[in-house]
């Protein structure tokens, strides 16, 4: 079947089409992890949304998946509604199509209609490329990834174009990945959040200027903090970064972004960006 006879559809979280995202996503990944459940808490239950995406079936059999999620960021002080593009799936027997291209477009006209202002995205070296070229997305920069000696407590007065929005019930949920393990410690002015990641002794750190209510450790974890994101408020040099030696990555991380309204940026500033662990799903 050519691309232009398959069904391209809105992405949904009804039970079935749960079923057929975690097939096509475990299938093209090579992992268990894409669950129904972890796919209802991140598509279903956020309280920013539910999934914002598009399908291409082949009669009952789902070819390819694309979608972003919402989210709520804070854009030169105003709290404007976006999208994270997230999970894109495509089966081996349908792929060299454009599907990708055609379903990225789709979601993001869906997204204009509910009234959403932009995308962002942390793309790897493999899929950047297709976004910049075939999507009009901005490359931003390179995401930061390495260890932290010193822990922050605070932040400084440096200027932020964009940061995510975390109120308590989003946090609160986004706490609640059935796929993740967390832990969570008030420092300072700071609320620091600790993920475990696939090595011994080390997980990852997000540090954000929140401080309503939330159940926290009375430490961190005894652990190496890797630091994977963008921080304008925090010093690296003085936080004792040891960043992590190219070749020893799995793929570069690079921030990208599409505005979508006049209400967002049509550019965003790598200086003056924000951007932790939290805010884009890896943990």
């Amino acid at each position: 079947m050519t691309a232009e006879a398959l069904a391209i559809r809105p992405a949904g979280t009804s039970p079935a089409q749960l079923a057929a995202y975690s097939s096509l996503l475990n299938t093209t990944f090579g992992t268990q992890k894409f669950t129904p459940e972890a796919l209802a808490w991140r598509y279903r239950d956020n309280p920013a949304g539910t999934v914002v995406g598009a399908d291409a079936w082949d009669g009952e059999r789902l070819a390819a998946h694309y979608v972003t999620c919402p989210l709520q960021a804070r854009i030169d002080g105003e709290v404007v509604r976006g999208l994270l593009s997230l999970n894109t799936a495509t089966h081996p027997d349908y792929q060299g199509r454009g599907l990708f291209t055609r379903l990225a477009e789709r979601a993001y006209a869906l997204g204009v209609e509910a009234g959403y202002s932009f995308v962002i995205g942390v793309a790897n070296a493999q899929s950047t490329p297709g976004f910049l070229r075939k999507l009009a997305f901005q490359d931003v920069g390179r995401l930061h990834a390495g260890v932290l000696a010193e822990l922050p407590s605070r932040f400084s007065t440096a200027s932020v174009q964009y940061q995510g929005e975390w109120r308590a019930d989003l946090l609160a949920w986004r706490l609640a990945n059935p796929e993740g393990r967390y832990t969570v410690a008030r420092r300072g002015g700071l609320t620091c959040v600790w993920a475990k990641t696939h090595l011994p002794l080390v997980q990852c750190g997000a540090f954000i200027p929140y401080s309503g209510e939330l159940k926290a450790a009375a430490r961190p974890p005894l652990a190496a903090t890797l630091f994977l994101g963008l921080e304008p408020r925090m010093s690296l040099g003085r936080q004792g970064f040891l960043p992590i030696p190219q070749r020893l990555r799995p793929s570069p991380l690079n921030l990208i972004w599409r505005p979508l309204s006049e209400a967002a940026p049509k550019a965003l500033k790598p200086d003056a960006v924000a951007l932790n662990f939290l805010d884009f799903d890896p943990y």
